[in-house]
């Protein structure tokens, strides 16, 4: 579960002040909770009495607007620290429950789960953050694989005619370019798709303002993130999506969406934006939890230079090396020596 990465665990959006959240991490457990101030706060799950999960429990608002979270069993109270005060005492006792260290960068809250940090909190979001607006979260759901089954998914550039071709028609994938630098690359292909049919629209009205051909860029920041850029005259949107080891087995996945817009109309299409997002986590979440993800591959498609990224990194980890220089990656890294970053 690649441990020293730093993981982004949520959007402040996600934290109802004073409602406790359950997060996973390393097949740990934690409570997270945001006050009326503010302030956020981490926990393990565990009320140390007996067991009972805190984030089933609720929070206690204190009279200088801090909270508390309090344990559903026997209604213990917990601070930030872990400490409580048992009934009889007036006095708080030492911390019982050690709090998960976070680092929170505006609206974005990171853990390194208690691990030695092995690799640098990614700059990207927060410079999309300062360019692009907010528009929400959505399709947070725990899938039933392993983080690595999870990325190679995510960076296999064949599947999207595949998985994906109930929602947007998508005829085929012309790969144009990947640029490879360590734990930082970009892909860029193109998707033709078939015309959608009127029953296609009413149901997903965000159809209408897709192309013929959907020009594709991914950014990807190994491990917890891909970045999808996507331009048109109506609006610049960035699709971040993240993941988070919660188990050997069990990955969560969320989506937070940020839009820069050129035309008013587009603001009409901001619920229909998060749908299509939503759709396509689902559409990846099923096919995962339908895989054999211990067969042998005997066949090798074209484009799977992203799936080979993955994997080296992932055996190299924290250690940057270079590509293996497999028969795709050698033309891909060719191709961009001689010619060039390809205009975004």
């Amino acid at each position: 579960m690649l441990p020293g990465v730093p993981w982004l665990l949520a959007h402040r959006s996600m934290l109802k002040p004073n409602q406790p959240m359950k997060v996973s991490l390393y097949a740990n457990d934690y409570v997270l909770w945001q006050d009326s101030l503010g302030k956020i706060s981490c926990l393990p799950n565990a009320c140390p009495h007996m067991g009972a999960m805190l984030s089933e429990g609720w929070c206690v608002t204190k009279p200088d607007g801090s909270s508390v979270v309090a344990c559903p069993f026997h209604a213990l109270e917990f601070d930030s620290a872990g400490c409580t005060v048992l009934p009889g005492s007036n006095k708080p006792t030492k911390s019982l429950i050690e709090p998960l260290e976070l680092i929170i960068q505006g609206d974005f809250i990171w853990s390194y789960g208690g691990e030695e940090p092995k690799a640098p909190i990614p700059t990207t979001l927060n410079e999309i953050a300062s360019e692009y607006e907010f528009v929400g979260y959505v399709a947070d759901i725990s899938v039933k694989t392993d983080l690595l089954t999870m990325l190679l998914n995510m960076h296999d550039y064949n599947h999207q005619n595949g998985t994906h071709r109930p929602l947007f028609e998508i005829e085929e994938v012309q790969f144009n370019q990947f640029i490879d630098d360590g734990h930082h690359s970009h892909a860029y292909f193109d998707l033709p798709r078939t015309k959608p049919t009127l029953s296609d629209i009413l149901k997903n009205p965000g159809l209408l303002v897709l192309p013929k051909v959907i020009q594709v860029h991914l950014e990807n920041c190994f491990p917890s993130m891909v970045i999808v850029h996507a331009h048109s005259p109506m609006a610049t949107v960035r699709e971040c999506h993240l993941f988070v080891p919660e188990s050997p087995n069990h990955t969560r996945t969320y989506v937070l969406v940020f839009m820069k817009v050129h035309n008013p109309i587009f603001h009409l299409f901001k619920r229909n934006l998060l749908h299509l997002a939503s759709v396509i986590v689902k559409q990846d979440a099923e096919i995962l939890e339908k895989l054999y993800s211990n067969t042998p591959q005997h066949i090798k498609l074209n484009n799977e230079v992203g799936m080979e990224w993955v994997r080296r990194n992932f055996e190299s980890f924290p250690t940057v090396v270079q590509p293996n220089l497999s028969r795709a990656e050698v033309n891909y890294n060719f191709e961009q020596l001689h010619v060039g970053t390809r205009s975004r």
